[in-house]
């Protein structure tokens, strides 16, 4: 598989993202349900600290992504859904520094929500990868 960054600015590159992605040759495409901050056995977790559900969002996303023998690395596409914009850019550096780490820069949109499913989750990380 072949991954070519498509950047026409570079601002968004130096926020740790990739306007696009070119992928060609893949093979196996998951796409990933929302991961929120949920325990395994299916129970909401960390009520009211955004940093620790976006850090248990991030560990779920993992497991998925690791169960179909993936990693962060292999995310072309992440959509983050939050209940408040301004507490998630409060804590972001715990979404970055692991892609960061991952060496994944991909595509991101950030939106707004008025809630998610459960109303004590306040963010959900929905991904695509490809590999």
């Amino acid at each position: 598989m072949e991954r070519v960054a498509v950047n026409p600015w570079a601002w968004s590159a130096e926020m740790g993202y990739n306007q696009g992605e070119v992928v060609s040759g893949n093979t196996r495409t998951l796409f990933c349900a929302g991961q929120t901050a949920m325990s395994g056995d299916g129970k909401p977790e960390h009520e009211g600290d955004m940093a620790a559900q976006v850090a248990l969002s991030l560990d779920n996303l993992e497991a998925v992504l690791g169960e179909a023998g993936m990693s962060l690395a292999d995310l072309v596409r992440l959509n983050v859904y939050t209940t408040d914009v301004d507490l998630l850019f409060q804590h972001y550096g715990v979404l970055a520094s692991r892609l960061g780490a991952a060496g994944a820069a991909p595509p991101t949109t950030m939106l707004g929500v008025t809630r998610l499913a459960i109303p004590s989750l306040m963010v959900e990380l929905e991904g695509t990868a490809v590999a």
